[in-house]
């Protein structure tokens, strides 16, 4: 053994000393100081021996954790990852106790509550004592990147050196927009970003479909197809059934859906790797896939990148204790925005301080993790999803400051996912890329004091709330709705107002479907088959279309007519045919930017388009919309910044498109890194075509995601 290798050995053996001899004193310390912790027999013990007793317990716990850990965390794999996190503190208490009892003499005791509490303070201890002796040693870090890099070639048989293709490492900033990323590397916020833009990447915009989120992006991106999928949320009326892209069963359908209908398996399919994402890619490497959460039994791994983190204790105890920080975080600064009056605002207690702590740390970290364990194995192509933007600029507004400081964080992630590259078996290209941007402005019930469901049942005549039904736009919607009813049925007022004969009216069929996403709405009235015409919704409700097309938070929408064909109509019953619409004719979508006709004519074709589709109106001087759900930064339909995400792309791969072009759908994305992908690889395998069952079926995937714990995203 050369010099070299008895020094690392030397300095190894130096920091497990190092890190019991710290852990025994914390020990010492907690049993001071909490009086249902002892180390001492009940006739007390002299310091000598109590320390002993100390380090006893603190090097069994340390071996317990090494060992006991993993297989333990393995187990619990089917464990909801939010109960799983809240484990960690039960799970390390456990260890300390069985430590405790096999201490000589049964000197060390302690409350099961008490073991939570030292077990927790122990490893969070251990880990910062490892921490900082890493970053004694400046090479440290690397070369334990090195050890793995190199313990995964050797176990791939590789010969170590990066010979071959380069891989290539998708980085998707969820809900990250094109302006939004340049401000913040132009401001210092993302200082990776900005050493990457116009030095190593390019930047490039691109503009979404109609649908500008992540279910509709991302399965064009990922499969190549985003066809039929008209917003977050539809009904479909010959099945009876909501499609929200979020849900395990909606994302499989959908995924075999366009599986169906491009004929391949997806962007992933040669050695890939998904990560954090709706939808698998094709990939045979996955961890928190939600299509794939449906599958029951031991070929469901939606939680298996749960396992290679989370075997290391001491990530478990930090991950946990940052949860607990980030609940703190968003409590302390909702109550701050409340008390400085800020506005818009929209309510952010209950379960959402959990939920935004789950995104900006749990995810956060797992999805690295899993995104180092696939770069030191070599993987051929990674997608990883991160969303802690997008959830945070949701309640607090895409340009806030809480949003910033989000984004300072995940600059902190792809710092570490470069310099990991540097130890990787093959070099590895990174592409940095967002699925759609946010725009921001008040909900549309802040703004008007009802909601547009409110507003549908009123244009319609159905009953609404109180407080919908005393705001001005409920009390117009009504009137407007019993004029039209007077007028279609030549019914006079009587002196109060009411109809005469009151008790005649026509049949208005089943009430309306209105389904948010973002400030994009869907109406469909599920009792009549196919496309409702609009002038069957101006027989059986005659005011309705025309209540929305000109109330002020509406921008326009879209019916199909019987006379003209399929129609976008405008403010005072303007009614422009779909074939017709033009960017820059001052017509009804001349607000929308450009792109905004082809958007809402491709829609247009989907077999799944609702009855109606309602766009909220955009304001181009500030760029703010209304969304028809809780969020003051929202996506989902036309409108500012939402439209317009990035493609930070390297220098050496050819550019997206060509001088003077633009780069328009998630499927034209798709096929943009799948040339890139031709490019690092030569020509490509046959791509396959994945059995996709549906949910509750059963089917073998590739191995686990990682047999060995993976690096410490924090670090």
């Amino acid at each position: 053994m050369g010099d070299g290798r008895w020094r690392a050995g030397g300095r190894a053996l130096f920091r497990v000393i190092a890190v019991w001899a710290v852990s025994t004193l914390t020990m010492l310390t907690l049993a001071g100081l909490l009086p249902e912790f002892q180390l001492q027999s009940d006739d007390g013990d002299s310091f000598t021996r109590t320390a002993l007793t100390a380090a006893w317990g603190a090097g069994v716990f340390g071996l317990l954790t090494a060992l006991v850990w993993p297989v333990v965390v393995r187990a619990l794999l089917l464990v909801p990852a939010l109960i799983l996190g809240l484990l960690v503190f039960f799970l390390n208490g456990s260890l300390l106790l069985i430590a405790l009892w096999l201490t000589p003499d049964g000197r060390g005791a302690a409350d099961p509550e008490t073991a939570v509490v030292v077990a927790a303070v122990m490893s969070a201890v251990a880990s910062a004592t490892s921490t900082a002796l890493a970053v004694r040693d400046d090479n440290a870090y690397r070369r334990r990147l090195s050890r793995l890099a190199d313990r995964r070639r050797r176990r791939r048989g590789d010969d170590g050196g990066r010979s071959g293709p380069p891989g290539t490492v998708f980085l998707q900033l969820d809900g990250v927009g094109h302006d939004v990323l340049r401000h913040a590397a132009d401001r210092g916020v993302m200082p990776t970003v900005a050493s990457w833009a116009g030095a190593t990447h390019r930047l490039t915009p691109w503009r979404t479909d109609w649908s500008s989120q992540t279910g509709s992006s991302q399965l064009g991106i990922l499969h190549g197809s985003n066809h039929d999928v008209p917003a977050f949320r539809w009904y479909e009326k010959e099945r009876g059934r909501v499609v929200v892209s979020n849900r395990p069963s909606s994302a499989v359908e959908l995924q075999r859906r366009a599986i169906e209908r491009t004929g391949d398996g997806g962007l992933l399919t040669v050695d890939g790797a998904s990560r954090g994402n709706l939808f698998s890619g094709g990939a045979d490497q996955l961890a928190l896939v939600l299509s794939m959460a449906a599958r029951r039994g031991r070929a469901n791994r939606s939680r298996a990148g749960y396992f290679a983190y989370f075997s290391d204790p001491a990530n478990a105890v930090r991950t946990a204790m940052s949860f607990v920080a980030e609940v703190g975080r968003e409590i302390g600064q909702s109550t701050r925005a409340r008390l400085r009056g800020d506005r818009p605002r929209v309510g952010r207690g209950g379960l959402y301080p959990f939920i935004r702590a789950f995104a900006t740390v749990v995810e956060r970290d797992v999805v690295v993790a899993a995104v180092i364990g696939d770069m030191l194995a070599g993987r051929t192509a990674v997608y990883a999803d991160l969303v802690a933007y997008d959830e945070v600029a949701h309640h607090s507004g895409p340009h806030s400051k809480d949003a910033e400081r989000v984004l300072e964080r995940l600059d902190r992630s792809l710092a570490l996912i470069a310099k990991v590259a540097e130890h990787a078996p093959r070099t590895y290209r990174i592409v940095l890329l967002s699925d759609h941007g946010q725009s921001p402005g008040e909900t549309f019930e802040g703004a008007y004091g009802l909601t547009l469901r409110d507003l549908v049942r009123a244009g319609c005549g159905l009953p609404v709330s109180r407080r919908a039904g005393r705001s001005r736009s409920g009390a117009e919607a009504r009137d407007a709705a019993r004029h039209a009813l007077r007028t279609a049925l030549h019914v006079p007022l009587d002196e109060e107002g009411d109809e005469e004969g009151g008790e005649e009216r026509p049949p208005h069929g089943s009430d309306p479907i209105v389904l948010a996403s973002g400030n994009l709405a869907l109406i469909s009235f599920p009792d009549v088959p196919g496309r409702m015409s609009r002038e069957e919704i101006d027989r059986r409700h005659p005011a309705l279309l025309s209540t929305l097309a000109n109330h002020p938070g509406i921008g326009f929408l879209l019916v199909h007519s019987e006379q003209h064909g399929s129609v976008v109509m405008g403010r005072d019953g303007a009614l422009t045919p779909v074939s017709d619409l033009k960017d820059g004719d001052g017509g009804p979508l001349a607000d929308f930017g450009p792109g905004a006709a082809d958007a809402v004519r491709r829609t247009d074709t989907f077999p799944h388009v609702a009855d109606i589709m309602v766009n909220s109106m955009h304001d181009p001087k500030d760029g703010s919309v209304h969304a028809f759900e809780e969020q003051i930064g929202s996506h989902g339909g036309l409108g500012g910044e939402q439209s317009q995400p990035f493609l930070l792309s390297p220098f050496d791969v050819t550019p997206p498109v060509g001088v003077g072009q633009e780069l328009v759908g998630a499927e034209q994305v798709h096929r943009v890194l799948r040339r890139w992908l031709r490019e690092c690889q030569g020509p490509q395998v046959p791509i396959r075509k994945p059995e996709i069952t549906r949910p509750g079926g059963q089917e073998q995937e590739g191995s686990p995601a990682s047999g060995h714990p993976l690096p410490d995203p924090h670090v």
